[in-house]
């Protein structure tokens, strides 16, 4: 099968979670905004999906989105819950994989409070329009939320009892590649906060060199198909957010 996905093509944003399941998987996909509008893709093509009225009945809201199996399926989390069967990256046990799906929404929670360190008043406004509430916005999740959540994530990656590498079962799971992301993204955003953090976290901190010694996922983050992080997308590295 040939996987279609749809997301912006400057940036690795939400869709870089996705990306990182197929590239894992060595799955054969197509990132469509990323093609030539005369072959018909190009962010145009995604454009198309997102007009009222148009042909899809179970229309998307916003992208990341992935046309499989006749569907078109939004939301990252929801993405990853169907790809993760289909890719070999999803424990085979169905309480396990309820799990994965519910630590992969907490991740979502967290990528949404990131973002909203640099956007606390409005994503319709630019940075520049909301400097001070950033300031005050990005100082409480590096000092209170931040920490919540990776020694969220480090209890899980404790408490699994199948593996002492991977947080779900004893295989890696699209969690283990999200929560690479996860650590990848907030280095960048927030180097410092993270260098004051990390100690705390080891169990995490190795998942992040693991996944990232994986083969093929080593091969696509020295690969230009790697978007670099940039002040366009969720992480965005302002220094004065990691006073």
């Amino acid at each position: 099968m040939r996987y279609e996905l749809y997301y912006w093509p400057s940036i690795q944003g939400r869709g870089e979670f996705v990306r990182l399941a197929l590239e894992d998987a060595g799955a054969d996909y197509v990132d469509i905004a990323r093609g030539r509008e005369e072959d018909g893709m190009g962010v145009a093509a995604l454009m198309r999906l997102l007009e009222p009225g148009g042909a899809e009945s179970h229309p998307p809201f916003a992208p990341p989105f992935l046309r499989a199996e006749g569907r078109l399926i939004g939301q990252t989390a929801n993405i990853l819950h169907f790809l993760g069967p289909r890719l070999g990256l999803a424990p085979r046990d169905e309480a396990d994989r309820c799990w994965a799906h519910q630590v992969q929404l907490t991740i979502a929670d967290l990528v949404g409070e990131a973002h909203d360190t640099h956007h606390p008043i409005g994503s319709g406004l630019y940075y520049d329009e909301q400097r001070p509430e950033a300031a005050r916005r990005a100082a409480d999740f590096t000092g209170n939320r931040l920490p919540k959540y990776l020694g969220w994530f480090e209890n899980v990656l404790a408490r699994n009892p199948d593996s002492s590498e991977w947080a779900i079962g004893g295989e890696p799971s699209y969690v283990d590649l999200s929560l690479f992301q996860v650590v990848a993204g907030l280095r960048y955003a927030f180097p410092r906060a993270m260098e004051g953090l990390e100690p705390a976290h080891p169990r995490l901190v190795a998942l992040h060199q693991r996944v990232a010694r994986r083969p093929r996922l080593a091969a696509y983050l020295a690969s230009p198909r790697r978007i670099p992080f940039n002040e366009s997308g969720i992480f965005r590295h302002y220094p004065e957010l990691d006073a």
